[in-house]
C-alpha cells in the first residue's frame, strides 16, 4: 500500500502569533468527511461567516475543514487554542467568543482536557443565544473522519425523523441488552425531544458525526450496563469496556451504585458523577441513529451515535429540553446490542432488536 497523499494549501496570510491552517498538511482521506461537514451537515453559504476553533491535536482535521470553507468562498476565522490560552481552559477565550458574535456558523474541533466543560458551555451559550449552526466535533480523530464522518447523513436524518415521530408519542421507553441492562424511562410531556442527525439547524447545535434523538427523561429506573464506553475525558483513559463493563444501578433518576471489575474506573466514574448535587442525575436519554457506524471505537463523539441507547448523568441541556435543573458536569455512557420498546396508553411497539432498527424508512 502506498503512502497517502498529504494536502497543503499555502497562504501568505498568517496572522501574527497565530497558526495559519492553510499551511497545515492533512491526509487526503479527510476530504470526504470535511466536505460532508461543511456542505451536507452545516450547509454553509458563500455569504456567511464561520468561526473555526481547534487545537494542536486536531489541527490537521481543522485544516481539511478550512480547505472546504475556502472552496465555498465564505469568510472564516480560525483559532488554535494553544496560540491564545493555556490548557486546560479556565474559560473560552474572549477573542473566540467575540468572533462568534458576528458569525452564523461555528465549528469546534478540539481534543478536550479535564475540567474544560465550563469553557464549552460558555461557547454554546453564545450559540444558543444567537441561534447559530454549530458543529461540536469534540475529540474528533482521523479514525472518525474516515468512518462516521463519511456516513450518509441524509439517510440518517430520515431514520432519526422516524424515531423522533414515534418517541414523541410515547410515555415510556424500556430497554434490555444481553449484558444485563434492564431500564425503564418514564418520559415527561414537559421535556422536549430533539434529533441531531448530522443535519445541523438553528434549532439545536449538534455533534459531528451526528445521529441521535434525545430528551431529558422524567425518571429512569433500573440497571444500565456500560459495555461500550464512558464519556468526557474518562473515554480516552478507559476506552472500550466489553471486558470490564461498568454496571450502574439507577433509582428515581439517581445513581445509587456503580460497580466494575476495573476499580479505578469505578472510583473515577463515581467521583465524576458526584461533583455537584445533580452530577448523579440522569439528564439525557438518547437513541443513537447513525447507521453508518458499525462498531464502537472507544471515542464518545462517534460511539454515542452507535445504534442503541445511551444516557448521560449531569446537565440536561435545559435550554433545549426544558428541564429546569442544571449541573456543572455531563457524562455519557453507551451500551451495546439493545432491544427497545416504546409504550403509551395504546400499547407497546418494539423499534429495535439486538441493535438493529425495525423501522421501515
Amino acid at each position: 500500500m502506498g503512502v497517502e497523499q498529504q494536502i497543503t494549501v499555502v497562504s501568505p496570510e498568517a496572522p501574527a502569533g497565530r497558526t495559519d491552517l492553510r499551511s497545515v498538511p492533512f491526509p487526503e482521506s479527510f476530504t470526504d468527511g470535511a466536505r460532508n461537514a461543511v456542505t451536507t451537515c452545516l450547509r454553509i453559504q458563500r455569504e456567511e461567516k464561520v468561526t473555526l476553533i481547534t487545537d494542536r491535536s486536531c489541527i490537521a482535521i481543522a485544516a481539511s475543514l478550512a480547505l472546504e470553507l475556502d472552496a465555498i468562498g465564505c469568510a472564516w476565522n480560525a483559532f488554535v487554542l494553544e496560540d491564545i490560552a493555556p490548557r486546560p481552559l479556565a474559560g473560552m477565550p474572549e477573542v473566540v467568543l467575540e468572533d462568534m458574535e458576528s458569525s452564523q456558523v461555528s465549528i469546534f474541533a478540539v481534543e478536550v482536557q479535564p475540567n474544560e466543560l465550563r469553557s464549552r458551555m460558555e461557547m454554546t451559550d453564545v450559540v444558543n443565544r444567537r441561534r447559530m449552526r454549530h458543529a461540536h466535533m469534540v475529540n474528533i480523530t482521523a479514525e472518525i473522519m474516515t468512518q462516521g464522518m463519511r456516513a450518509d447523513f441524509l439517510a440518517i436524518d430520515r431514520l432519526s425523523q422516524a424515531v423522533l415521530d414515534k418517541v414523541r408519542q410515547a410515555t415510556y421507553v424500556r430497554a434490555t441488552t444481553p449484558a444485563g441492562t434492564d431500564i425503564h424511562a418514564q418520559l415527561s410531556p414537559d421535556y422536549r425531544w430533539f434529533k441531531t442527525s448530522g443535519i445541523i439547524s438553528t434549532e439545536k447545535w449538534g455533534n459531528l458525526p451526528g445521529g441521535e434523538c434525545f430528551t431529558a427523561p422524567g425518571e429512569v429506573n433500573g440497571v444500565f450496563v456500560v459495555d461500550g464506553v464512558v464519556g468526557d475525558f474518562l473515554c480516552k483513559t478507559y476506552g472500550l469496556l466489553q471486558k470490564y463493563p461498568l454496571t450502574i444501578h439507577i433509582e428515581g433518576n439517581r445513581i445509587v451504585r456503580a460497580t466494575s471489575p476495573n476499580k479505578e474506573l469505578e472510583r473515577d466514574f463515581w467521583a465524576y458523577t458526584h461533583t455537584d448535587e445533580n452530577s448523579d442525575r440522569v439528564g439525557e436519554f438518547a437513541i443513537g441513529t447513525n447507521i453508518g457506524v458499525e462498531r464502537v471505537i472507544g471515542n464518545i463523539l462517534q460511539d454515542e451515535k452507535f445504534p442503541g441507547i445511551h444516557i448521560a448523568f449531569g446537565d440536561p441541556y435545559g435550554a433545549h429540553t426544558g428541564a429546569p435543573w442544571k449541573s456543572s458536569t455531563h457524562i455519557d455512557v453507551v451500551g451495546l446490542e439493545f432491544s427497545i420498546w416504546l409504550g403509551n396508553a395504546a400499547g407497546e411497539e418494539q423499534i429495535m432488536r439486538d441493535g438493529v432498527f425495525l423501522l421501515d424508512v
